[in-house]
This record gives structure tokens, sequence and C-alpha cells, in this order.
């Protein structure tokens, strides 16, 4: 899946929509002291009264909340070996197109109950798996076609799940409009946190308006932070690499090019030419398309681009080996560059703290003046410090 097919089912998470209806919900209510299931329901999505759906629309949009490779992943279910029934990707097969609600209920436990195993959570747990259908309309073609937008559409089943922690209210004054009087607040029943959900997942991850049934979109609670045995143990994934995961090795490859030691122009120039293949891509002609990634031959050609010299192919690829130990590797380009909409990069120093946006790095350099070593900022205007402006100094060597 790409940002933009999140985005389109994400926005349809919302109540009177004939783009995506629930057909059922499972809620499931795990006790912290114990791992185990305290309590479960099932019932119709439609039986839940308006304030309820709204809550829970509103959870569901939020998992699916982040950016790829931050906070959602595609993850790819690992090889079923002959004879393994309890694979989550049959459950989760087996449970989106089965007709019968109590086998769905049946396979939606079982993933439930792997979630407990060996785990023990901080807080009492909710998980609530949900199923229906997304319709996605099919392009036009040109616009005399007479067919509405909505006359032909993709049907796409799935099944989505929340995992919620559960809040013990405070303790708080109120007062009492029928006894006139103030008292102690004596509610005790747990509040569930549906307005910051620690995880879920969405199956099957759609592709080119197709079911991907061999992935699963994983979301995580916090930003670069993948639950790795919920991954692996309960949805018997693949292991991933991060956002953070890809800009670290890309740095490692990098500096056992050039060295630890570069200045800003090239590392400015290095910015520019991976950020132009996210312009291209993001101008393109609306078609699905994999997002740019940066393999041997695209790092070989961005430092090359970049004016580094004594780049070879046979260096790249040793480096490759040398730190991610796969000649093959791939990161994506988007994890790799700083954002260019705001000051992204920060450079910071025992005197001051400055963030610069990637494409005015070049306008910072670090110099020696005196025997020490200052920054430079390249400046078109004046420069104001509590209304007054900076007098202009001549430096020489």
């Amino acid at each position: 899946m790409n940002k933009k097919d999140i985005a389109a089912i994400r926005k349809q998470f919302k109540l009177d929509t004939d783009l995506l209806t629930i057909t059922d919900i499972y809620k499931v209510y795990i006790k912290q002291e114990s791992s185990d299931i305290y309590h479960e329901e099932s019932q119709p999505f439609a039986l839940l009264d308006r304030e309820q759906q709204e809550l829970f629309l509103n959870n569901f949009k939020k998992v699916l909340g982040g950016k790829l490779g931050i906070k959602l992943f595609e993850v790819k279910f690992k090889r079923q070996e002959e004879e393994q029934p309890d694979h989550t990707q049959t459950h989760l097969y087996e449970g989106l197109h089965t007709t019968d609600v109590e086998e769905w209920k049946a396979d939606m436990q079982r993933i439930a109950e792997k979630m407990v195993e060996d785990t023990q959570y901080e807080k009492d747990l909710v998980v609530t798996f949900i199923r229906g259908n997304y319709f996605k309309p099919t392009k036009r073609h040109s616009e005399e076609e007479e067919a509405a937008e909505r006359d032909e559409v993709y049907k796409n089943p799935f099944i989505l799940c929340s995992m919620n922690q559960t809040e013990l209210p405070k303790q708080s004054l109120v007062f009492d409009f029928n006894k006139k009087e103030f008292k102690s607040s004596t509610m005790l029943d747990p509040i569930i946190n549906l307005t910051s959900p620690i995880g879920g997942f969405l199956f099957p991850c759609f592709t080119d308006n197709g079911a991907d049934v061999n992935h699963v979109l994983y979301a995580a609670g916090k930003a670069n932070k993948p639950n790795v045995h919920f991954i692996e143990q309960v949805l018997n994934g693949e292991d991933i690499m991060t956002a953070a995961d890809d800009k670290a090795v890309f740095e490692e490859i990098v500096k056992d090019l050039v060295g630890d030691e570069v200045n800003t122009k090239t590392l400015a120039s290095v910015y520019d030419e991976i950020n132009s293949m996210l312009i291209v891509e993001d101008e393109g002609d609306g078609e699905e398309e994999s997002l740019p990634t940066l393999d041997t031959k695209e790092v070989e050609r961005v430092l090359k681009a970049s004016g580094v010299e004594n780049v070879s192919t046979e260096k790249v690829e040793m480096a490759f080996r040398k730190v991610i130990d796969d000649q093959t590797y791939e990161m994506k380009a988007s994890h790799v560059v700083p954002s260019y909409t705001s000051k992204s990069i920060k450079i910071e120093t025992k005197v001051a703290n400055i963030a610069i946006s990637p494409q005015d790095l070049r306008y910072v350099r670090q110099v020696t003046v005196d025997g020490k070593r200052c920054i430079l900022i390249e400046v078109e205007e004046d420069t104001m410090i509590e209304g007054f402006t900076l007098l202009s100094e001549e430096l020489l060597d």
C-alpha cells in the first residue's frame, strides 16, 4: 500500500458513508495482571448506538494514522510450513471470507489469544476486531462518460484490529444537582482510551485496487518503535525496517565511502539529488507506482552527481555488504532525506541551536577564524537582534 491508498480508506471511517460498511465487531477485554481474556463480546456493528459507532470509527481512523515506515509498516507474512493451521494469515483469510459469524469470531479469538501468550501488558487491554467492505470507485476514462463515479466500484473485504489501553478515572470533586451538594466522584469503571491506540493492523493490504493477502498493514503505537514480538509471534510476519533504520544504514554507507567528514555543499547536493526522485514520484500521472528506493546503483549515481570523487560500483557494493550484509538491500528515498517542507536539519552547538531546511544547508559552513571554529551562515538580508541591526564585520584569514 502507498500513502494514497491508506489515506483513501482512512477517510471513509465515518458515519453515513456508502463507500465503507462494517458488518461485525468483536471486542475482547484482557486483564493486565493475568494476561488472560476476561470478557468477550460480539455483535453486528449496526446495533451499536450512534455515539459508540462514532467513537469506534474515530479510533479506527487513528489506527491508520501516521506515515509509512514510521508508524505504519507493510509486513509480509512468513511462509507457512506444512501442517501449520495456527498461522495468523490463515485465521485472517478464513475470517475474512466465512459467512458464519461464529467462525469469524473463533478466528479472531485465536489471534487475541496469541497476543497474550508470553506477553505481560502494563495495563488492562481492549482488543477490537471489525470486518466489513471498502468500496473504491473505478477511474473514469473520460469526462464524456455518462456513468456516475460510483456506478462501478472495486469491492474490498477487510479486517481491522485496534488495541487500546484502559485508564482508571481520576478521583475528582463533583456537584450533585439533585442533592445540591459537593461530593467525591465514586466512578470506578475503567475508561477505554480510544484516542490513542497502542497498535493494530489492517488485512489485507490493497495494491493496484486488488487485495494482497500476503501482506498486512501493521500500525505501531509510537513512531519508529514497532513491536517486534507482535510482528513475529502474533502476526507471523517477517522482519521490517523503520524509516530511522533506513536513514542510519544510508548514513553508515555514505560514511564508509566518503569518510566521517563532509562539507555542507556536498551534503546539500546529496539531499537535492534524492529529493528530486521524490518530486518525480509526486508529479507522476497518478498511476500506482512503487516508491523510489536507493539500491547500490542509485547510491552510486547520487554520490557521483553530488561531486563525490573516487566512487565506483565495487566500492558501493562493498559498503552495502559491510554495513548491512546485503548488497541487494534497497532504502526508501523518503526515509533517507530530511523533510524539504520544514526546517528539519538541526545543528546543535554549545552556544546555540540552529534549524534549517535541507535546501538551505549549502548556505552554512564551518570555518576557522583566528584558530577558532565558527559556523558561517550566508544571509541575503540584514540580521535583526532585539530590534537592532547587526553591524557587518570583515573577517580576514
